[in-house]
C-alpha cells in the first residue's frame, strides 16, 4: 500500500488540503487549532505575521478554515496557513448558494470572446455565451455591460472562479410556468412558429407544439393567429398541444 491508498484509507491530513478547525487559543505569536481527528494546528512564523490582523480578530470557539502546508510543523504540530481564509469562506458560502439552487442577479462588468465577466460575493464569476438564455453573437456582447441578469451556479473553480448560468435560472422558472397547465387542459395561444413538423403555440410565458398529425390539413394557421388548442401531452420542459 502506497502513501497516497494510506492517505485515503485512514483519512489522514495531507498537504495542501483545506480544513476546517476551531481555535483553541493563540499566545507568544501562535494560533492554535483544533482540527478534530486530524490533531491540532498552528500558525506561527511568516504565516502568522501575513495575517495578524485578521488573528487579532479571532477567539476561542471561532471556526476557521485554513489550508495545511507542513504536517511536521513545529513541535509536530501540523503547520497551517489562513492567507486565504477569506477566499476559502466566499467559496464554501458558493458552494451553499449552488446546493440550495438559489438565483442570483449579478450586474454584468466586463465582456470577453467567450461571454460575461462578473462578480459574485467578490468573486469573479464567468457567463459563458452557451449559457445566455438567447442566442448572441460575439460582437454583440458588450451590449450586456451595466445589465444585471438572473443567473444560477453552474459550477465553482478550485481557483475560486464561478461559472454561471442564465439558461439554468430561466429553465426552473419556464418549469414553474409549466406545472401551472394539466393535461387535457383547452388553452388559448398565439402562432409563434410553422414549420414542416407542427405549429409552435405561445401561452403565456410557455411554448406548445402542435405536431402535424395533430391538426386538420386544412388548417393553414399564419404567425401571429390565435387559437384555442388541447394540452396532449406535458413531457418535462415539453407542452405538446392538439386541435383534435
Amino acid at each position: 500500500m502506497n502513501m497516497k491508498e494510506i492517505l485515503e484509507k485512514y483519512k489522514l491530513p495531507k498537504e495542501g488540503e483545506i480544513v476546517e478547525g476551531i481555535v483553541i487559543d493563540k499566545s507568544n505569536a501562535i494560533l492554535y487549532v483544533d482540527l478534530g481527528p486530524k490533531g491540532t494546528g498552528i500558525v506561527y512564523g511568516r504565516e502568522y505575521l501575513a495575517v495578524k490582523d485578521k488573528i487579532k480578530n479571532l477567539k476561542r470557539g471561532d471556526k476557521v478554515f485554513a489550508k495545511i502546508i507542513s504536517l511536521d510543523g513545529e513541535e509536530g504540530f501540523i503547520e497551517l496557513s489562513l492567507r486565504e481564509m477569506e477566499k476559502i469562506e466566499k467559496i464554501k458560502e458558493l458552494e451553499k448558494i449552488k446546493e440550495k439552487g438559489e438565483t442570483l442577479e449579478v450586474k454584468i462588468q466586463r465582456v470577453n470572446r467567450g461571454g460575461l465577466i462578473t462578480k459574485i460575493l467578490e468573486m469573479p464569476a464567468f457567463l459563458p455565451i452557451s449559457q445566455l438564455s438567447q442566442r448572441v453573437l460575439p460582437e454583440d456582447l458588450p451590449n450586456f455591460i451595466g445589465k444585471t441578469l438572473r443567473v444560477k451556479i453552474l459550477s465553482i473553480l478550485n481557483s475560486g472562479e464561478v461559472i454561471i448560468s442564465e439558461r439554468l435560472c430561466e429553465k426552473e422558472e419556464l418549469q414553474k410556468e409549466i406545472e401551472k397547465f394539466k393535461e387535457g387542459e383547452t388553452v388559448e395561444g398565439e402562432v409563434s412558429g410553422v414549420t414542416e413538423f407542427g405549429v409552435f403555440v405561445k401561452i403565456g410565458q410557455i411554448e406548445g407544439l402542435i405536431l402535424k398529425p395533430d391538426f386538420s390539413e386544412n388548417l393553414n394557421p399564419k404567425i401571429g393567429e390565435k387559437i384555442k388548442a388541447k394540452i396532449s401531452k406535458i413531457e418535462r420542459d415539453k407542452v405538446y398541444l392538439s386541435l383534435k
